[in-house]
Order: structure tokens, then C-alpha cells, then sequence
């Protein structure tokens, strides 16, 4: 759920903090937990209706509550692709809302795999879930979610020999080698 999602985060704080001290300005975990923090507190007080309403909502918090790119990024995608729910979800949805989600992070951020960010943890996860529907539509949507969290470690672990492309961890040049991407880490948090 979004709620045990968002437990997960304010847990990784200090390491997504120490992560993004090695390549960024050390204030990623900071900004999660003020995004996930208010993401609970609106989950605690609302009721919601449909699953695209809370999705839309959580996107929205996400950027007016977290500093920087990703908060807009984590954000504007959620939003963007809250509507891939709908009628439901069900591992159809699942896969439709991380289409148009990736999608979104690839054109908000100008990214492309390779770039050390949160994109490189994405796609593969995307490219798994397509992969799994299209050998057996019928799988569980837990079945489908855990080969898409091993994609997503993948993806998240692959940027470790990168040198970041993009976002403040540019900056840093070759010092990014050798260190994930915090948002990519995140993403599979």
C-alpha cells in the first residue's frame, strides 16, 4: 500500500541522505520524508473513492511538499498517470500505470537509460511487467510485482558504475561512479 510505502522511505532516510552526500547536496532523504510524511498525514485524514483519486493526491503532495526536481518528478508522473486505474487496478492497470509513469519521468527529466537517475530503476521494471503480460496474462498481480521489484534492484544496482548525466549528481563527474543513484533507490524502496 501507499501508507506502508511511504513507512519505507521515512525508514531510508538516512541512507538515502548518506547516498545522495556522496554525488548531491545530501538533502534527498530529507525531501522523501517531508514528501512521505505529508503523503500519510493526507492518507490518515481522507477518504478516498477510486484508486486513481489517491494516486492523483499523493502525486500532488509530492510536489508541493518535497524540495527540488524529484519531488516534481515523483509528482507530475503519479498524476500524469493516475488514470491508468480507473476501472481498477489489476496487473493490466499496473502495467499501464507504469508505462505512462516512466514515460512522464523520461520526458519531464530528459532522460534516457544510462543516465544514473531514477529512470535507470524504472525501465527495466517497465520492460519486466510488459514482458510477464505478454507470456501469461493471467499472473497474480503479487507474482507480477515481485519480478518487478527484482527489476527494479537491477535497474537501481546498475547505476552504480554510471557516471551520473543528469541532476545535481552531474555536478559531481567521475565522483559518481562507484555510488547508486539515490532516486534510482528510491524508486525501488
Amino acid at each position: 500500500t501507499i501508507a506502508s510505502t511511504a513507512d519505507q522511505l521515512l525508514a531510508a532516510e538516512e541512507t538515502l541522505t548518506d547516498l545522495d552526500s556522496q554525488i548531491g547536496d545530501a538533502d534527498f532523504g530529507v525531501n522523501i520524508r517531508r514528501g512521505a510524511e505529508a503523503v500519510k498525514d493526507e492518507l490518515e485524514s481522507n477518504d478516498f473513492d477510486a484508486p486513481e483519486e489517491v494516486l492523483y493526491t499523493v502525486g500532488r503532495i509530492l510536489i508541493s511538499e518535497m524540495a527540488g526536481s524529484s519531488g516534481v518528478l515523483f509528482g507530475k508522473s503519479m498524476m500524469e498517470a493516475s488514470d491508468a486505474v480507473e476501472d481498477g487496478v489489476d496487473s493490466s492497470s499496473v502495467i499501464a500505470f507504469a508505462e505512462k509513469y516512466r514515460d512522464n519521468v523520461a520526458e519531464q527529466g530528459s532522460v534516457a537509460l544510462g543516465a544514473k537517475t531514477m529512470f535507470d530503476a524504472i525501465q527495466p521494471t517497465v520492460l519486466v511487467l510488459k514482458r510477464i503480460q505478454e507470456i501469461d496474462d493471467s499472473v497474480s498481480c503479487a507474482e507480477v510485482s515481485a519480478q518487478a521489484v527484482k527489476a527494479c534492484e537491477y535497474g537501481a544496482q546498475s547505476t552504480i558504475p554510471l557516471r551520473a548525466k543528469k541532476g545535481r549528481a552531474s555536478y559531481t563527474e567521475w565522483r559518481s561512479v562507484g555510488h547508486p543513484d539515490p532516486g534510482a533507490v528510491a524508486v525501488l524502496i
